[in-house]
Order: structure tokens, then C-alpha cells, then sequence
């Protein structure tokens, strides 16, 4: 199924993933508007419809956006307020890169009133098929195992210190799924040889996991954040590396695997 804000492909099994920043699209006039740092898209969470592209062996429906998150970003809180007070972020309509160079170039920068057009436009609709996936695998399973997908460059000073590490997991400080899974996901992480991970570092969940993660009713919702070392260069023009990609999806593999565990755990015990 595809429309042209999004693609979807749906499973059968509890888990969906969520890809809102992949997308490299660019909607009409607004390429002549940025600055060249803003046309390479560098800040885009490159190749995870490829890096995941084993989901659906997993029966697992994925949703991925297709416009650039230069568009909107469809994983920060559509009333502009930060997910991150205090600290350095980007907003609902990105006005500069994670490393603070202008976005716009002079004479085009953003008009307030694109903000309203372009939620209507582009993020409501995405969220409205989010939340339809949502309601349709919890109609069908009792439970819905959420994802959200994302990566992003190791070394970034404007938003952290140093390294940052590889898998970086979000649960919005343990309140958007079980503490359970949480556990569960985290010791497929520690046991993963040569890499590093954090739970709710500096990366605790945007948007979507915090808005949808409701485990009491029975919406789990966990982030990954991804290092982009892991499987790509940081740099353009940001190539997939298929050896140490296939090193990163065995565990994206077991993680995904482990929380379709834990939701057959709990679909049989009935809680």
C-alpha cells in the first residue's frame, strides 16, 4: 500500500515499525529554498527501510515516510513543544541541522504560516495511519508491539558529548512499554558482543513512542536510535556497508524477535 507521504506494507504479527525521518523526498519549490548543507539532507536516518528489510519475515507491518523530515519532522510534538527542554534539538519544521548550520537561505526562510499548512499537509496523515495500524493490530492481536525506527551520526557536540553509542534505547524513562520488555530488549543489547548500548540516555523517545506508548493499554512503544557507524559512513555520500550492516541486523533481528516473544508470553498468560 503506498500514498505519497508514506509506504505501508502490512504484517500479521503484533509488531509494527514506524521509519518517520528515512524519507528523501523534497516537496515542490522547496529544494531551490536550501542551502547546501540542507540539500545534502544529513541529518536523514539513511538506508533503515534497508537495514530493516527483514521485518517482514517477521510478519511485521511497516509504515516509512517518504518525505524528508526538512518537510516536517514527523517525531516531534506537533505543538512545538521540546521533547528535550533545555537541551539543544531540532523543531516540528527544522530550521537548522542537529549541528545548528541554517537550513533556509537568505530571503527563504520559513514563513510562520508554512508551519499549519505543511501538519496539515504532511503529519497529520502519516500519525492518521500510525494510529489506524495501531487500532488494527490491537483489534486482531489484544496487544501492539511499536518500534520506532531512527539513526543518526556518533559525533554530534551541538546535541551530545563525545560517542555517542551504538544502540541507543528509548521508553520515555520506562513509562511507554512494560518494564518487562524494556529488561528483555536491554539483554539482547548487553549480550551483543562489540557493541555499545544505553536505555534512556540521551535519546529517551521522541514523539511518537512517548504519544503512543500507552502500556496500560496494552501499546507498547520502544525507540531504537541507531548509531549510523553501525552500518554506513557518516559522511557523504553516506554508503551502506553491507558487512557491518549485517553484523548490526542480526541483533536488530533478535531484538525484534525478543519482543514478539515476550508478546506471545503475554498473549498466553492473558495479562
Amino acid at each position: 500500500m503506498s500514498g505519497g507521504i508514506y509506504d505501508l506494507s502490512q504484517g500479521s504479527s503484533p509488531l509494527l515499525l514506524s521509519i518517520p525521518h528515512a524519507g528523501r523526498e523534497l516537496t515542490s519549490g522547496l529544494a531551490r529554498r536550501l542551502t547546501p548543507v540542507g540539500l545534502s539532507l544529513i541529518d536523514t536516518d539513511w538506508w533503515l527501510e534497508r537495514l530493516y528489510g527483514f521485518a517482514g519475515e517477521l510478519g511485521a507491518t511497516v509504515l516509512r515516510a517518504k518525505l524528508s523530515r526538512y518537510v516536517i519532522d514527523l517525531n516531534r510534538d506537533p505543538s512545538g513543544v521540546s521533547l528535550y527542554p533545555g537541551q539543544a534539538t531540532t523543531e516540528l519544521i527544522p530550521t537548522t541541522t542537529f549541528d545548528g548550520e541554517p537550513l533556509y537561505l537568505p530571503g527563504q526562510e520559513l514563513r510562520p504560516e508554512e508551519v499549519a499548512d505543511r501538519r496539515q499537509r504532511w503529519f497529520d496523515p502519516y500519525h492518521a495511519a500510525l494510529a489506524t495500524e495501531i487500532a488494527r493490530i490491537k483489534a486482531r492481536h489484544g496487544f501492539v508491539l511499536l518500534y520506532d525506527c531512527h539513526s543518526i551520526r556518533s559525533r554530534i557536540p551541538r546535541l551530545f558529548e563525545g560517542t555517542l553509542p551504538v544502540f541507543n534505547l528509548g521508553t520515555n524513562s520506562g513509562t511507554s512499554c512494560a518494564s518487562s520488555l524494556e529488561a528483555a530488549i536491554t539483554d539482547v543489547l548487553a549480550s551483543a558482543e562489540g557493541f555499545t548500548h544505553i536505555v534512556n540516555g540521551r535519546f529517551k523517545g521522541g514523539w511518537i513512542t512517548r504519544h503512543y506508548g500507552q502500556p496500560d493499554e496494552g501499546i507498547h512503544a520502544v525507540q531504537m536510535e541507531l548509531a549510523c557507524r553501525a552500518y554506513m559512513a557518516e559522511q557523504p555520500p553516506f554508503t551502506y556497508l553491507e558487512a557491518e550492516a549485517q553484523k548490526a541486523q542480526a541483533v536488530l533481528r533478535e531484538v525484534l524477535e525478543t519482543m514478539l516473544t515476550w508478546g506471545d508470553a503475554i498473549a498466553t498468560s492473558g495479562t
